[in-house]
């Protein structure tokens, strides 16, 4: 079964940035937005995963800049929209601009009600952020803790939520591979298909991820990696296909 593959294009201040570990401040600038993008497209890519750091972190936002990447790009590739969509104005901005999928995140912890709406009104358009350390869940663009993360999952489950994406925090930017024991345990308690986020460095991490697919885990985002050119993309898409 081959995995799906979404390289990562996070915005912070209107520029292209990595974060270390999710923290506010460690950013490292890779310039254009729409020229990472575009990068990932000309490579291959079939979705790309677009998150406002800004609106995740609360310190504005880069709505303008994701709609342009939207507009000239998104009827060559699938986009995922991620990052401070907690209420209707923010979902419908999202998919109104294009997006394919679009991430809810802290909202999924802090308002469950109007997150069990979203779902059972879009269904697959909309999945769900799990953000973990050990098996506690991370909110407010990882700032505070959000309550027990299988506790959490029976609730979505039971709302309908047909993907999760799951970022071990410690590992994320941090290219020191996938916590693979976390996402066997996720989809091992859930029918919901699961995409593998954070910590990705070598081609063999994503062989084994594939490795889990049999159990849902269908996908997963790259970051830091095609960033730092661990491997290239089309490498990359070989090895998950």
């Amino acid at each position: 079964m081959s995995l799906t593959l979404l390289p990562a294009v996070d915005v912070r201040d209107g520029k292209a940035v990595r974060l270390r570990q999710g923290e506010s401040g460690s950013e490292t600038d890779y310039g254009s937005p729409l020229e990472a993008a575009r990068t990932w497209v000309e490579s291959g890519a079939e979705w790309i995963h677009l998150v406002d750091l800004d609106a995740a972190f609360g310190t504005g936002d880069n709505r303008a800049q994701l709609r342009e990447i939207v507009h000239e790009l998104g009827n060559r590739v699938n986009i995922e929209m991620s990052g401070g969509v907690r209420d209707d104005a923010s979902l419908d901005a999202a998919l109104e601009a294009g997006a394919a999928r679009v991430n809810i995140g802290t909202a999924a912890l802090e308002n469950p009600e109007w997150t069990r709406k979203a779902i059972a009104k879009y269904g697959d358009r909309v999945a769900v952020g799990l953000d973990v350390r050990g098996h506690t869940l991370a909110a407010r663009g990882w700032t505070r803790e959000g309550g027990d993360l299988f506790e959490t999952m029976k609730m979505l489950d039971d709302a309908g939520c047909s993907r999760y994406v799951v970022t071990d925090v410690a590992r994320d930017g941090m290219m020191s591979g996938p916590n693979l024991d976390l996402l066997r345990e996720v989809a091992e308690r859930t029918d919901a298909k699961v995409t593998a986020s954070g910590g990705i460095s070598k081609l063999d991490d994503l062989r084994n991820i594939r490795k889990l697919a049999d159990l849902g885990v269908d996908s997963a985002i790259l970051g830091k990696s095609l960033y730092a050119r661990a491997f290239t993309l089309e490498e990359a898409l070989e090895v998950a296909r």
